[in-house]
């Protein structure tokens, strides 16, 4: 992906990759004939493509090893891109000078003796239903584009090392190893503001790439600096192309079966049975109603709607929990309202559009403090809370002292300590895991690892920790290399 980089060091993405890229619609391959694949091929690209097969014969894979669960677990990753400030969210430092502590101050919260920033006042009510980490280390972890945290492999720095986009991420190798919860919903969505805020598939291979979400549902448009435009886009993924209906794709379906019966005396393990049945399902879930009823929010009561407001976010926040309810394993939220580094890059007010810590990230945490309490709470009632793991995190903390790039009411990039929190997903909660020395600068005690938040997410999902990959020379390589779950979560 062509990339150029801005004032501030930060990468601006030129163009972004579709999720289905590797579907070549217009393209014609081997034995080309007008009314065979290349027709067909065609007809669906436009609506999310036909590597969707190979997919759910993954999964059927998956399910066959014992993979899935009865009733299957998901994940909701709120991935706040640019890196939020620990020290103004979740790792206060009240007794602390202005020039350390920051302009906010805090709140105590409902776990005796812990104090979160005074902006997120909901989250503190409720904090006995998280986890805060406050010794994740995330050396290494830079961003735009960056995805250490996202395939917890510390190389994955595409700046220095062009193989760094191969790595696969965390959520396509659950994809791959556990799969979807509904045989008719993708494994692995993802509302996608640049491409190089996500972390893709590599090296598994496109077909366990992220589902892109963002026109398969009608949201708010907003400016890259967070200003509603009152209009909507999106919504049209799952409208068919101009002069092709539901009984047009049958019939070319049809005939697709034809062509291949032509081969199917040279099939001697079933494969050519097996793959019209991923065809079969492929075509549900772009027909069908169960994907179509997830991405529609206006089949969800107004109440709930309302409750979680019409901002972008928390629209996409809704969606989210629809998905995971209706057999999504894995969604990422790309928080961000521009395609440079992230709108949580807070350097500056004078380095726009980030902003600094009480213009830029200040408006930033009551909204976030609704959508993750919203969110979670929304689960529980309605018993979803113990098998949907929700994250917040970004890719690096922020530096302990106030003042960055001519400005004095920023923060820099600060990839020695960050924090994280967690809710939901069954595990243990209620708790603060790990500090910092007194000023937020380094980890004081119980680090954290990229490593040992994958090998949190495989045991959650009843995926082997020691899962490998095979590189482009075929060399197996771990994915949670070293790490080991989080124990004082389970």
């Amino acid at each position: 992906m062509a990339s150029a980089v801005d004032d501030s060091g930060c990468v601006v993405p030129q163009h972004a990759g579709h999720a289905f890229g590797n579907f070549y619609g217009r393209t014609r391959e081997g034995l080309y004939l007008d009314t065979r694949r290349s027709m067909l091929k065609a007809g669906m690209a436009g609506i999310a493509g036909l590597s969707l097969p190979d997919l759910l014969k993954s999964q059927t894979a998956a399910a066959d090893s014992g993979k899935r669960s009865t009733r299957g677990k998901s994940v909701i990753l709120l991935w706040m891109a640019g890196g939020p400030s620990h020290i103004d969210t979740w790792d206060s430092k009240p007794e602390r000078p202005w020039i350390n502590r920051g302009p906010f101050g805090v709140t105590q919260s409902k776990l005796p003796g812990i104090v979160i920033c005074e902006h997120l006042p909901k989250q503190a009510a409720m904090l006995d239903r998280f986890t805060i980490i406050r010794s994740v280390d995330a050396k290494h972890s830079n961003h735009e584009p960056n995805m250490v945290f996202q395939t917890a492999n510390t190389a994955a720095e595409p700046r220095v090392n062009p193989e760094a986009v191969r790595y696969p991420a965390l959520a396509s190798v659950i994809a791959k190893h556990h799969g979807a919860n509904h045989p008719s919903m993708p494994p692995y969505a993802a509302f996608m503001k640049s491409r190089s805020h996500l972390a893709f598939a590599g090296y598994l291979g496109k077909q366990y790439d992220p589902f892109i979400c963002d026109k398969a549902t009608k949201l708010p448009i907003y400016t890259n600096v967070g200003g509603d435009t009152g209009q909507v886009s999106g919504g049209d993924l799952f409208q068919m192309p101009k002069g092709l209906s539901q009984d047009r794709l049958s019939d070319r379906l049809s005939l697709l079966q034809q062509f291949d019966h032509l081969r199917a005396g040279l099939d001697q393990d079933g494969s050519m049975e097996a793959l019209g049945t991923y065809q079969k399902q492929a075509r549900e879930m772009l027909l069908g109603e169960r994907a179509r009823a997830a991405f529609d929010l206006e089949r969800e009561a107004p109440e709930v709607r309302a409750r979680y407001g019409r901002h972008l976010w928390c629209q996409q926040a809704l969606t989210a929990r629809r998905l995971v309810e209706a057999g999504t394993a894995f969604v990422t939220i790309d928080l961000s309202y521009h395609s440079a580094s992230g709108t949580w890059d807070t350097h500056g007010d004078n380095i726009p559009p980030y902003g600094g810590i009480s213009r830029g990230l200040g408006p930033l945490l009551p909204l976030f403090d609704h959508l993750i309490t919203t969110l979670v709470s929304d689960l529980e009632e309605r018993g979803l809370l113990d098998d949907v793991l929700v994250i917040a995190m970004g890719e690096f903390g922020r530096t302990p002292s106030m003042g960055t790039q001519d400005s004095t009411d920023g923060r820099n990039h600060w990839p020695e300590v960050m924090s994280m929190c967690l809710a939901g997903g069954g595990l243990r909660h209620g708790q603060v895991i790990g500090a910092t020395e007194k000023d937020g600068g380094t980890i004081k005690e119980r680090p954290v690892t990229p490593a040992d938040l994958a090998a949190t997410l495989f045991r959650y999902f009843d995926v082997p920790v020691d899962v490998q990959y095979a590189d482009h020379q075929g060399r197996p390589r771990f994915v949670a290399d070293g790490g080991l779950p989080i124990a004082e979560l389970f």
